[in-house]
């Protein structure tokens, strides 16, 4: 079962901190078969107190603020991006041809979101940009039949497998031998000083250059989180892949959005590592390193450096290499047929591996900064790695499900909170308390309000989010 005290153990906090969290659960908040909710708390839980800790070692407080937790706030962030409303428009949370297919032996999901993903899912089946066409033809094939040709192709489809296939899966057992959070030492470089903070808002990350590689979710996930902390984060995108306007509404608060080509412009680059903290990297394993930007690389031109990374299926195994988003995890590691009927796979109420992988990331950054910048240990330059079929496979580990009002009768109750936390049980009515809205370079932006919450730390934002590439790519 996920719970806060065995993530926080992953991450190398201190068990003594626990007790500094409190929990308001909310029984109805992300309902699910899986253990939604638990994971969503414990993984924006373990990002707080890893900031509170940050900040308290940076501002010189003998103690660490104290940490709320609150289902509401927690299961409002993570569904953000469907309460998000440009100018009172709702976005498009998935193109047509993104979703469940009947296949000859039982069912596959694809992702085309992004035109070229759509490009090759077409090019893939030999069929028109129409639904029925592809209908049609995946109609009379096998799921796992589809899977590989549209992967050959540089398109994105999944088969349906129960948890059991999957578990016999050569990716599923490449998954079962690595931690939920990887931590690698790059090298023995002291890490730079960080200035103390003084004064309210508590911001962590306060003077730290964050440079974000980062598409789609759980990455962009990660640096808001940072950016909401005090990090001066910076997106950079290659100019001819432009990410969706509504998702950089959405993930893009607090942050600059830069294009760089990084074949061209690689002198540009150099200038923005030599100064950054940290590199966040989320695309698909090794796709970056022919540019020099593997954690390996990244640490021998920028010593003391932490790079976090973040992929669909791991950096390792047979799909090591192979591309994927939430939608297809679920689908692959078996989350979908237990979400789901005898009549139809089914899905999370969230994309809770994202959200929840993108939060476990900057609690692994901000973990790292600690123990860099406070910690006894020689090696400095850190990696941190998270995958999203490991975060499910955490979700599904003794996946049975407390009773909702078991957290009325006692602290560890629904989730296993840590001894001597507070726990406090009451109604969840919607999203609407966490909700806010904000003018923008964009629009009229509503939005999902932070749900990293702790004492004396920051409420919201500083920035809404800007047109994508708008920025110089400069610090």
């Amino acid at each position: 079962m996920p719970d806060i005290g065995s993530v926080w153990g992953e991450l190398g906090g201190d068990p003594a901190l626990l007790a500094r969290v409190s929990t308001v659960v909310r029984p109805g908040a992300l309902p699910a078969r899986l253990p939604v909710r638990e994971l969503a708390r414990a993984c924006v839980g373990a990002c707080a107190l890893a900031a509170a800790e940050l900040g308290a070692h940076r501002a010189g407080r003998a103690g660490v603020p104290r940490v709320t937790v609150d289902d509401g706030a927690v299961a409002t962030a993570f569904t953000g991006e469907r309460h998000l409303r440009v100018d009172g428009r709702a976005p498009q949370a998935f193109a047509p041809l993104s979703r469940f297919w009947r296949t000859a032996d039982g069912w596959v999901r694809t992702h085309a979101n992004y035109p070229h993903h759509r490009a090759r899912l077409l090019r893939a089946l030999g069929v028109p940009e129409d639904p029925a066409a592809v209908e049609s033809a995946l109609r009379d094939r096998s799921a796992l039949e589809v899977e590989e040709t549209v992967y050959a192709a540089g398109g994105l489809a999944v088969a349906l497998r129960t948890p059991a296939e999957w578990a016999g899966h050569d990716q599923a057992a490449a998954l079962a031998t690595r931690p939920l959070v990887e931590h690698v030492r790059l090298d023995t470089t002291r890490a730079r000083a960080l200035p103390p903070l003084d004064g309210t808002p508590l911001l962590p990350a306060a003077g730290l250059r964050v440079l974000d590689l980062t598409r789609v979710l759980a990455g962009p996930v990660a640096t808001r989180t940072l950016a909401l902390l005090g990090a001066d984060v910076l997106r950079v995108d290659a100019p001819h892949l432009p990410e969706l306007p509504d998702q950089h509404a959405d993930t893009g608060f607090g942050k600059r959005s830069a294009t760089l080509d990084l074949g061209t412009d690689h002198d540009r680059f150099e200038e923005l590592l030599a100064a950054a903290d940290v590199v966040v990297t989320g695309y698909r394993p090794g796709a970056l390193d022919r540019f020099g930007l593997s954690p390996e690389a990244l640490a021998e031109r920028r010593p003391g450096l932490v790079v976090a990374q973040v992929s669909a299926w791991g950096a390792y195994g047979p799909w090591g290499g192979r591309r994927g988003f939430d939608s297809l995890v679920q689908v692959a590691t078996g989350i979908a047929a237990v979400e789901g009927s005898a009549e139809r796979p089914g899905a999370l109420p969230a994309q809770a591996l994202d959200h929840g992988t993108g939060y476990l990331l900057a609690a692994a950054v901000l973990r790292a900064l600690t123990e860099q910048a406070y910690g006894d240990a020689a090696g400095r330059g850190r990696l941190v790695r998270l995958a999203l079929a490991r975060t499910a496979a955490w979700l599904q580990d003794g996946s049975h499900r407390p009773e909702d009002d078991a957290a009325a009768h006692g602290a560890g109750a629904d989730g296993g909170e840590a001894p001597g936390a507070g726990v406090r049980a009451v109604p969840y009515d919607g999203p609407a308390p966490w909700l806010a809205e904000t003018d923008s370079p964009v629009g009229r932006l509503r939005y999902a309000r932070p749900a990293v919450s702790f004492a004396d730390g920051p409420h919201d934002w500083v920035r809404p989010p800007g047109p994508w590439g708008a920025d110089a790519a400069r610090w």
